[in-house]
């Protein structure tokens, strides 16, 4: 082998850590210290790269970590930023700003997406890998330059130059709404359980409430109104029928045992023992009719093949920026996989516009 070709293959890796270096200096405003931590964060699993001692070698530590920082990061910032406003509020901001979602947007938009490594066909069908990235990339920062620098990555390059924080604050989205839109599409029932009321140190009332679908429990929520609490329960189950889906099986299971009840004809029990006095059976006689008994009247009817129309559940406003038309229980749609991608796709896709 020639001198020249030992030089060249020497070079190569310094020359890749340094155009890396310069598309994360424009992705995050300043140059990075450790590319090592960088290149760790832009590592996607299936992308089936191994350390020295041949273990997997992907995002995931650091997507944690990232996770982590953002909460506390971007917790600090709308903390000193909205001054005077109530836990609530605070807590629907934050989410709101580093969602999945939002995140991969952000991936998208500043290119970080192009620099994960990854399978191609991974990449096209995993809509959570660029907002993983992203998490892994504040990882990255936090262990390279440590907590300010992540500050100054989301305030300056982030808040300043990409999101309207305050746009996304006031922004309302009616989450109740959109749950009672989604039950009422796939005629599910669904109520609203109070866990609580109380009041707080300051003599505030303070409401518990958690949401039941078909019996199965889903978000909880505490807010100083019933309204407040009931939209937080709200979020947290559109949330878990996003992101689980044996949440959304246990439902559509609960419903099929319902109506298979329902739709079953009851029987009449026999009699245990005949009764010999006549006022008794008049009486008797009296009870069982369907107007002294509206249930044993429903039963009669469900003998006769005659099902009850049950009573309209009033209509919800339409709102498309949590929309769940897309998450069904129909074994010959595409997988639970593809239904979770696309209703996660199309709710956002106006979050931040």
């Amino acid at each position: 082998m020639r001198w020249t070709d030992i030089i060249a293959r020497l070079q190569l890796p310094f020359q890749e850590d340094k155009e890396l270096r310069q598309s994360l200096q424009r992705i995050m405003g300043f140059y990075p210290h450790s590319i090592d931590h960088y290149k760790v964060a832009l590592t996607h699993k299936s992308s089936g790269q191994r350390n020295d001692k041949g273990r997997p070698l992907n995002n995931e530590r650091l997507e944690f970590l990232g996770d982590a920082m953002l909460d506390a990061v971007v917790g600090h910032i709308v903390f000193e930023r909205f001054k005077g406003k109530r836990e609530g509020f605070l807590t629907n901001t934050r989410s709101k700003l580093v969602s999945r979602e939002s995140l991969g947007k952000l991936a998208n938009e500043m290119g970080l997406t192009d620099l994960i490594q990854s399978r191609g066909e991974q990449r096209s069908h995993n809509s959570y890998m660029a907002g993983n990235a992203f998490e892994a990339l504040v990882g990255a920062i936090y262990l390279d330059q440590g907590y300010h620098a992540v500050r100054r990555f989301m305030e300056k390059r982030i808040l300043k130059e990409m999101v309207n924080i305050d746009k996304v604050a006031y922004k309302e989205v009616n989450f109740k709404s959109k749950l009672l839109e989604w039950t009422q599409k796939n005629r599910v029932r669904m109520e609203f359980r109070m866990l609580k009321q109380t009041v707080d140190e300051k003599g505030s009332p303070v409401f518990g409430f958690q949401v039941m679908i078909e019996g199965v429990a889903g978000g909880k929520g505490q807010g100083f109104s019933k309204k407040e609490a009931q939209q937080l329960s709200s979020k947290e189950t559109l949330e878990r029928l996003h992101r689980e889906p044996q949440f959304i099986d246990a439902i559509f299971q609960a419903k099929s045992e319902r109506t298979k009840m329902e739709e079953e004809p009851t029987v009449a029990a026999p009699k245990m023992e005949e009764s010999t006095n006549e006022d008794s059976k008049s009486q008797m006689t009296n009870s069982e009719s369907p107007a002294a008994n509206p249930k044993k009247g429903e039963a009669k009817d469900l003998e006769k093949g005659i099902r009850r129309q049950e009573p309209e559940i009033e209509e919800a406003p339409v709102d498309d920026e949590f929309d769940l038309s897309d998450i069904t229980h129909n074994p010959k749609e595409p997988s639970r996989e593809d239904i979770i991608a696309a209703a996660e796709a199309a709710a956002f896709a106006e979050a931040d516009s």
